[in-house]
């Protein structure tokens, strides 16, 4: 069995046969999906029979299997299905799951003792607090979103001390993944539910704010090339990454196969250069520097990769720059493969191989041939031995065994996993057995010694999901608090704003308890005298005034933060709205446990167990997810939640810039409007502060007639989200909501009959 390495080469399999073509290739460990739960549903993935067995066959190999369990659960799915799935693969020692959803992740860390959980980049961790939340929470890897720089992963790895796994190969998303709602909201495909329609492939033209001035540039303005850092390798390694990710379960085995046969080989190359200069009494900077300064890739290496399969070239990605017009397609979307003649060797070395090509470990015997005492043959691979006893040893009659005859009989190990690598015989010189039974002796021995190197992995123990269910720390309510809270339920009316200006409309509407004003409403050179303006200005207009934190809350922000921190307790704030797991974490460790805090919406709570995980963090309020319909609505407890009945959603948030990537980068904040197929005009504003855009749907959405069913479902309180508007859009809205939400005397469609979406309130995702 191979030593796990120091750096690990992580390949995706969407079918059987990619999975042992790219163990072949040299992969360390295999990512993939089963039948359920899996963020490419639209893969080939495996069935229950072929993960078991790709579960043994890699750990027969050395190698490990991290299976996908990386979409958010609805709540039934949460409750009947992830044990029994999970289970058959955990007793045959699955070596970790992927996931998203912090109440599977909390059922699976109760349920499956000793399997480990490595967050998905789904969960858009960006930094040291982030991963150290969820290192507190029993996750053992985390993935880093693909936007991080050497310097920000180099930074978690100092601070954290866990492992850290990165892409280094394959298709970028345009946006932050785990923060895209694109497909979800334009044709209920959820990339959240691994059934994303990709429309950030399709062509989008790019007008200025009048939606009349279009700007000259390629259709594909949201389409990144596809990542390639086989020259970065050593700087990969530098920043602390242990597991290089390829991206690819969609992709065929070729592709899969081919870029792990060229990453296994650079990694190899560079580890024995490290290893060498080690040897040779380097210190370790002084080697790994000696190492990076040896290292080069072929010209003909780098013609392969883009040979498999790349989407208008390469780019590496996020690793050297903050975003780039250099990453992204532009003209042709397309992912391109050529050189037949390579695909071909690819197969041929990989996929559709011969018996004699199939990987082998090495193992060692010992064959006794005594007469009169049972044939023994000793197996031994690695630490794991074995010793089987067969036929009894005979005197020979006639024609004696000989020693070569023999050791070409007991070779022969077929298509075991196994190869001789050594093969002591011990014999008398006079003794017969027949064929039949050296050959007997010899597959009993090798399966008794594959079983045994199995069930050092195989696990039992796992808790009953019932006795889950009883400790899993939900929240517990009194009846006279249940009262309570029906009481209040419906009776908090909050606006958030995204543009300053604003701010003078919300404070006249006596209706408002509450404001949330996002940081993309200051510079960062007024932010604290800005503030101060307006927390003062609402608390006398008797409204209560949070504070936004950016969304992408990355290394320079937290530092930011940080440094300012005896600013941000001064200020008086009636609290913080998190929208990602590092912002709330910040709070949490920097401003303590008592701080009011509220969780947007894109920190997901589909159901109880997420919920009663995201209660540890002690939030006033959370969110009600935006992917949820009504019925689900209706199930899920809202008793701290509240809901979004109006506003421009967002549909992505990107590292990218489209303002930067179309003009010029002038840092200055803006509207752009991206037009598509069907004439629909999607907002886009760059936040420079924080340098991400987010594009917002086409139209708000609306849910002004719903107060009844927010009654009963018990929503705590009701948010209008402003992004996009101007003073007399906001003033309009607020005055709908006043006279449809509050007083009932008028429907939306009779003072604003169209413009306007209900989201997935009716249609939920699939």
């Amino acid at each position: 069995m191979m030593q796990k390495r120091e750096l690990e080469l992580l390949a995706p399999a969407g079918s059987y046969e990619t999975f042992e073509a790219v163990i072949r290739a040299g992969a360390d460990a295999v990512y993939l999906g089963g039948s359920h739960f899996g963020a490419r549903a639209y893969a080939n993935n495996f069935n229950e029979e072929e993960l078991l067995r790709a579960i043994d066959y890699a750990h027969i190999h050395g190698r490990q299997v991290y299976l996908t369990v990386n979409t958010l659960f609805k709540e039934e799915e949460l409750e009947q299905g992830l044990y029994e799935y999970l289970l058959p693969y955990y007793e045959q020692g699955l070596d970790a799951v992927i996931v998203q959803d912090m109440g599977a992740f909390a059922r699976i860390r109760s349920m499956f003792p000793g399997m480990d959980i490595h967050t998905s980049t789904q969960m858009t961790v960006t930094g040291a607090a982030g991963a150290a939340y969820m290192k507190q929470l029993g996750a053992s890897r985390v993935v880093m979103a693909r936007e991080m720089s050497f310097a920000e992963i180099r930074e978690i790895h100092d601070k954290v001390g866990i492992e850290i796994e990165s892409f280094v190969h394959g298709a970028l998303c345009y946006c932050y993944s785990g923060q895209c709602l694109l497909s979800s909201m334009l044709g209920g495909r959820s990339g959240n539910r691994g059934r994303c329609a990709q429309p950030c492939r399709l062509p989008y033209e790019v007008y200025k704010k009048d939606q009349k001035s279009r700007i000259a540039c390629g259709n594909y303005v949201l389409s990144p090339k596809d990542l390639c850092t086989i020259d970065a390798i050593p700087a990969l390694a530098e920043s602390g990454i242990f597991s290089f990710k390829i991206e690819g379960r969609m992709k065929q085995a070729e592709y899969a196969a081919g870029v792990v046969s060229v990453y296994r080989q650079y990694m190899d190359r560079y580890l024995d250069r490290l290893n060498e200069e080690r040897a040779g009494g380097c210190s370790e900077d002084e080697a790994r520097r000696r190492a990076k300064k040896a290292y080069a890739v072929t010209e003909e290496d780098h013609r392969k990769l883009l040979a498999l399969g790349n989407r208008s070239g390469f780019t590496d990605g996020y690793y050297f720059r903050r975003n780039g017009r250099e990453m992204i397609t532009f003209d042709s979307p397309g992912h391109a493969k050529t050189d037949e003649a390579l695909q071909k060797t690819v197969r041929e070395h990989y996929i559709k191989v011969r018996p004699e090509q199939e990987i082998k470990e090495k193992i060692n015997g010992f064959l006794r041939l005594k007469k009169d005492l049972s044939a023994t043959l000793k197996l031994q691979c690695e630490e794991c031995e074995i010793t089987c006893e067969g036929e009894q040893v005979l005197q020979a009659q006639k024609q004696p065994l000989s020693r070569d005859r023999v050791d070409v009989c007991m070779r022969k190990t077929g298509n075991t996993p196994f190869a001789f690598e050594q093969l002591a015989i011990e014999m008398d010189e006079d003794v017969f057995l027949p064929v039949q039974a050296l050959n007997a002796l010899r597959r009993e021995a090798l399966l008794a010694l594959e079983e045994k190197l199995l069930q050092g992995y195989r696990r039992d123990g796992a808790a009953s999901p019932e006795a889950e269910k009883l400790g899993c720390g939900a929240d517990k309510r009194t009846r006279q608090e249940e009262r309570r809270e029906a009481e209040d339920a419906g009776k908090t009316v909050i606006v958030s704003l995204e543009n300053r200006c604003l701010l003078p409309v919300v404070l006249r509407s006596s209706f408002v308890h509450g404001i949330y004003v996002d940081s993309s409403c200051y510079t960062r050179d007024e932010l604290w005298t800005a503030l101060l303006k307006d927390a003062g200005e609402a608390h006398l207009a008797g409204k209560k005034f949070y504070y936004i934190l950016p969304a992408v809350f990355r290394s320079r922000t937290a530092a930011f933060y940080r440094e300012n921190i005896e600013h941000l307790k001064a200020l008086p704030l009636d609290g913080f709205v998190a929208k990602s797991y590092d912002a709330a974490a910040f709070v949490r460790q920097e401003l303590g446990a008592e701080t009011p805090l509220i969780l947007d919406h894109s920190l997901y709570s589909w159901n109880s167990a997420a919920r009663d995980v995201f209660l540890q963090l002690a939030p006033e309020r959370d969110t009600v997810p935006l992917e949820l319909n009504r019925s689900e609505l209706f199930a899920r407890d809202n008793h701290h939640s509240e809901a979004m009945v109006y506003g421009y959603l967002p549909l992505m948030t990107s590292a990218q810039c489209v303002h930067a990537n179309t003009e010029k980068c002038d840092r200055k904040r803006g509207i752009l409007y991206l037009k598509d197929r069907y004439g629909k005009y999607f907002p886009v504003k760059n936040n420079c502060t924080e340098c991400y855009n987010t594009i917002y749907n086409t139209t708000p959405l609306m849910l002004f007639d719903e107060r009844a069913d927010f009654l009963r479902m018990g929503i705590a309180a009701y948010r209008i989200s402003f992004t996009i508007e101007e003073e007399e859009q906001a003033a309009f809205i607020l005055d709908l909501f006043e006279r449809t939400f509050l007083s009932g005397k008028h429907s939306v469609k009779e003072l604003f009959p169209d413009g306007y979406t209900r989201g997935h309130y009716k249609r939920g995702v699939e």
